[in-house]
């Protein structure tokens, strides 16, 4: 068969194009691996989401995710490197390859997602926008915010969102913005604004903070829609799988009531063949991901299902007290849906 110079071009790009995927396609696993820990960004201190303990252990929803993924590729969830970033800092620190993963309570919007040379993985906090404001304002609604100073944190979605929601509907506000989350607490605390607007998951964790954390309450409104998840770069579908089914088989394991207490028993004698193969009694589901069957049992063993690190972090066995609301499993009125693993 004869071939003219520009097919025989057109071939030569494509097998070159696709042999540099190919071994860009292991590339973030192998670096881990050959480290020996994961690098994970988290924020510069969030309750409940990523902050430091007085021991200097990190804490968190975002964190838990970080130690399950290690626990995924080394059988271990403690080796784990943490990098504190602010809003601004968190995605430079992604593309340059400073972190592996960036963990950060950080919204999942279309230009992140197409423009930063990001991968959103998947969301494992669905939230959105709301106000917190002093009880004895007697602020009812958003409407009653008309002249009101707003402290935010800038380079978040945040700023947007307030662009986009208040103009329109003929109300002024004054934005006062902050670097991080502690400075836009101590503002409002100060007296520097009325008001102080972030996801409702982090308003919770700022009241904590608060002198007086009963003299303030949480607006009922939202104004936007605030899926939080894990981010990754572009062109490893590897490490984004990883990524991605380190949460589904946390999520998974909740609704087929897989737990850290269970998990032994139900490796040794599964119920039924969803959690065989969740577990690693049937099919190579870790192998697929270049990573060992058992991938999912030492996630659940070491870290928990989602239900207990939600619970523990942020739900009811924590200072915050986030009910399930949208949180919950699917099946539980609630929109946490995982694929199946089959």
């Amino acid at each position: 068969m004869r071939h003219n110079n520009k097919t025989l071009l057109t071939f030569s790009v494509a097998a070159l194009t696709l042999g540099m995927a190919t071994a860009a396609s292991a590339a973030t696993l192998d670096e881990v691996k050959q480290r020996g820990n994961l690098s994970c960004g988290v924020n510069v201190g969030l309750s409940g989401f990523s902050s430091p303990d007085e021991n200097g252990d990190w804490q968190g929803l975002d964190v838990e995710t970080c130690r399950a993924v290690s626990a995924a590729i080394f059988g271990d969830p403690d080796k784990v490197v943490f990098t504190p970033l602010t809003a601004k800092e968190r995605f430079t620190a992604l593309q340059s390859g400073e972190i592996d993963v960036l963990s950060r309570n950080t919204t999942w919007t279309a230009t992140r997602d197409n423009s930063l040379g990001l991968n959103f993985t998947d969301t494992t906090f669905y939230d959105g926008q709301g106000f917190m404001v002093a009880k004895d304002l007697g602020i009812e609604g958003l409407e009653d915010l008309d002249g009101a100073s707003i402290c935010i944190q800038s380079g978040t979605t945040h700023e947007l969102n307030l662009a986009d929601y208040f103009p329109s509907r003929g109300i002024d506000i004054n934005t006062v913005t902050f670097d991080t989350p502690d400075q836009t607490a101590s503002g409002f605390a100060s007296g520097r604004c009325d008001v102080l607007t972030s996801d409702t998951s982090q308003l919770s964790a700022l009241r904590l903070q608060l002198p007086e954390p009963d003299s303030v309450e949480i607006l009922t409104q939202l104004i936007s829609k605030e899926p939080l998840g894990p981010v990754v770069r572009q062109g490893d579908d590897q490490w984004l799988d990883i990524i991605k089914w380190t949460v589904y088989a946390m999520i998974n394991a909740e609704e087929l009531g897989v737990t850290s207490d269970n998990v032994e028993a139900m490796k040794n004698d599964p119920p039924n063949p969803q959690v065989a193969r969740l577990l690693g009694g049937d099919g190579n589901y870790g192998e697929q991901m270049g990573l060992g069957n058992d991938w999912a049992f030492n996630i659940i063993a070491q870290v928990g299902n989602y239900g207990e690190v939600f619970a523990s972090t942020v739900g009811e066995d924590s200072p915050l007290g986030i009910s399930r609301g949208m949180n919950a499993l699917w099946n539980e009125g609630g929109i946490l849906y995982a694929p199946p693993i089959r």
